[in-house]
């Protein structure tokens, strides 16, 4: 049937189905128990469901963290920009942009029944790809290795140290608990404090991105845009292994060469279009630590960078925060959008860089480079005006979903994290200001331009003031947070960004403002679904919590308006103004630049740069005698402690809640095995804990 057709995936734990048609199905992944009535079912066989009929859905079994169920014809429900995926972060796609829940109807073709369907092997046993691969993830090298980010030992150690998967994974990304860098670089500089810190770029799906010390393994969730470095990345053709990877495994990364991951991804697709034995895993390479091409005579320089198999990195200049190389990015953008390059499939501005997606089949890297070389040379960027909206949002002031953000991370990412509680007074200390007040003016005083969209998700702007004197340069989290509320409002490095839905994230927060995407209405300030456009210019002004909550429940549906002024933006001109203000320019980044390497020396003699991820999740285990009657109440995940229902004393009944387990960004109830009473509580909130821990003795 069509690749396009829609089916279920199933984390960890499954459903429980009724069919109201005769239908075929099958379910393929991990493997899981499953009935069909009392009928056990195996994966990879073709069954048939009779109307009336139930199919359960038990646990995945131990390897692997998701199964898919298939069904003939595929389940029917509308595309969302071209796809009928579920994207429940953003709330959109699949069934109502959501997880299933218990009452929802899902709509499907009905098939003759045909006896010859039950237990039909679908595939031999020799053609069910093992899951036992899974943990081994081939990769290519890049973009943003040693010795320009990373040292060589750095390199070395991450391909040859077995990782272990956080249990805050999910499709978002895959977090690594492992051996924390040297590092090449002190700190990000304009980008931030840590030496992870650079310029937004856009990111590859498979990126290994360091968000801070910790590595993630970037998901088809995952942000399109951010600030941190990624040194390796997952080729296609083992991106499905990611979906399969759950909380506690180890993996171990592999490098290929890009042409021989280009020659498996196909090799593997028309492997499975025929039912054919997979092709064995490539050997290692040796890899080659430098960048693919630099043009070190342009001016500005040209670096072209390696980002898998199917992305390439163009990054202008150096290091730092320059209006100018972004207009570059623009420039070189235009003229591929006029080169129309066959295979070149999308093309998305960082800061500094543009990220080239592009069809390996039907052009080689070696091509696409050739031809990206040819057009430096036609790019006059110091030419360009370009439309400029001036677009005024409201600000709730450290709104209090922001110190939500901040309390749930200290409570389960890192206690002693240097900006927590008040990120806005680690605002005012890193930047040398007397008072949040202070951070407060210049926050409202800026013209944030907007650089980039995307960052993170869903439209979100990367932005900058364009007068350098009302820049604040923080550093991001290490690692990241976990949970960010929808449109908080923060800012990394030199650059602001209101978040476009809830999900993880590292600037220092603000406060909240105004929903930046529009799932399903069209409105006078929505033409797209999402609200602003390249090089706008953002003006906040200030309201309080309860008048923002009433703006944003008008604003979807058009009731309120935004205040937008037409404008344009010309290099020239304002390049003239920084000539202008030079002198007063460079007083406020001196200013700010002593606070900034004052309380870098802070961090560094109390070792407060790096986290250390291994320390961090060290769980104790010790031996527990128990009474006779009394019984164990064990974890079936790894994850953390987020909500206890029950304490020592009360009496419990077979199937109650007991506790509520974070675990791959789900949140997991454990369920008594049987009546009884609690007779001691073994594990606290915020304790991390591993599959088969102890967790309650039940009398």
């Amino acid at each position: 049937q069509d690749e396009g057709c829609a089916g279920l995936e199933i984390t960890l734990d499954g459903p429980r189905l009724q069919f109201h048609c005769d239908s075929r199905f099958v379910l393929a992944g991990a493997d899981c128990e499953a009935w069909l009535d009392a009928q056990a079912l195996h994966n990879h066989c073709v069954y048939q469901a009779k109307a009336g009929q139930i199919l359960d859905i038990a646990a995945v079994a131990s390897e692997g963290a998701r199964c898919y169920l298939l069904l003939a014809g595929g389940i029917d429900c509308p595309d969302y920009l071209g796809s009928k995926s579920t994207f429940t972060l953003g709330q959109f796609g699949g069934h109502s942009g959501r997880a299933l829940r218990a009452g929802d109807m899902l709509s499907i073709d009905a098939v003759a029944f045909d006896q010859a369907c039950f237990d039909q092997q679908a595939a031999t046993n020799d053609l069910q790809h093992s899951l036992a691969q899974r943990c081994q993830l081939q990769v290519i090298y890049g973009p943003h290795g040693a010795p320009d980010f990373f040292t060589e030992n750095d390199i070395a150690q991450l391909l040859q140290q077995s990782w272990t998967v956080h249990y805050n994974s999910s499709r978002t990304g895959i977090r690594l608990i492992g051996p924390k860098p040297e590092w090449a670089r002190d700190n990000g500089g304009e980008a931030g404090l840590h030496p992870s810190n650079i310029h937004d770029n856009a990111y590859a799906i498979g990126a290994v991105d360091f968000t801070g010390d910790m590595p993630v393994i970037l998901g088809p969730d995952g942000p399109s845009l951010g600030g941190f470095v990624c040194p390796l990345t997952v080729i296609q053709a083992d991106l499905w292994k990611l979906g399969q990877l759950r909380a506690g495994d180890q993996i171990q990364f592999i490098p290929v060469e890009q042409a021989q991951a280009v020659a498996y991804h196909a090799d593997l697709r028309q492997a499975l279009l025929k039912l054919e034995v997979p092709p064995p895993l490539l050997p290692p390479c040796v890899i080659q630590h430098q960048a693919l091409l630099r043009l070190d005579q342009q001016n500005p320089q040209v670096t072209y960078r390696s980002q898998g198999d199917a992305f390439l990195l163009i990054e202008y200049g150096e290091m730092q925060l320059d209006i100018a190389l972004r207009f570059r990015v623009h420039a070189l953008m235009l003229s591929l959008q006029q080169a129309n390059i066959p295979g070149v499939l999308e093309l998305t501005p960082g800061i500094r860089s543009l990220q080239v997606h592009y069809q390996a089949e039907r052009i080689s890297q070696a091509d696409l480079l050739q031809q990206l070389v040819a057009l430096e040379s036609g790019l006059a960027p110091e030419t360009l005006t370009v439309p400029s909206r001036i677009v005024h949002l409201p600000l709730s002031w450290d709104d209090a979903v922001c110190q939500q953000a901040s309390a749930k991370y200290q409570q389960s990412v890192r206690p002693d994290a240097p900006w927590c509680p008040d990120n806005i007074e680690f605002i005012r200390r890193i930047n040398g200001l007397s008072d949040a007040d202070a951070v407060k003016q210049l926050v409202f005083d800026a013209h944030y331009l907007v650089m980039g969209l995307g960052d993170v998700y869903l439209g979100a702007p990367v932005a900058t003031p364009l007068d350098p004197r009302h820049r604040l340069v923080t550093t991001k989290y290490n690692p990241a947070r976990t949970w960010t509320a929808e449109n908080s409002v923060g800012i990394g490095g030199a650059y602001m960004c209101i978040y476009g839905m809830e999900g993880p994230g590292g600037y220092q927060l603000l406060g909240r403002t105004l929903q930046m995407w529009n799932r399903y209405h069209q409105t006078a300030d929505f033409k797209n679904p999402w609200l602003l456009d390249f090089f706008d210019q953002i003006r906040f002004y200030p309201v309080s919590a309860d008048e923002l909550t009433s703006l944003r429940q008008g604003f979807l549906s058009g009731q309120h308006r935004l205040k937008i002024e037409a404008s344009e933006f010309s290099l020239s001109d304002y390049q003239a103004f920084l000539t202008q203000q030079q002198d007063s320019i460079k007083a406020f980044e001196a200013q700010r630049q002593q606070a900034f390497d004052g309380e870098l020396q802070h961090w560094i003699a109390n070792d407060l740069l790096h986290f250390d991820s291994t320390a961090a999740d060290i769980i104790e285990h010790s031996e527990i005698q128990l009474d006779d009657g009394q019984q164990l109440v064990e974890s079936a995940y790894s994850g953390s402690v987020w909500q206890l229902a029950v304490a020592a004393g009360d009496t419990v009944t077979a199937g109650q809640t007991l506790m509520i387990v974070e675990s791959m960004k789900m949140e997991i109830a454990v369920p008594c095995p049987a009546d009884g009473y609690i007779a001691e509580v073994l594990k606290t909130p915020g304790q991390r804990i591993s599959a088969g821990d102890a967790l309650f003795i039940l009398g």
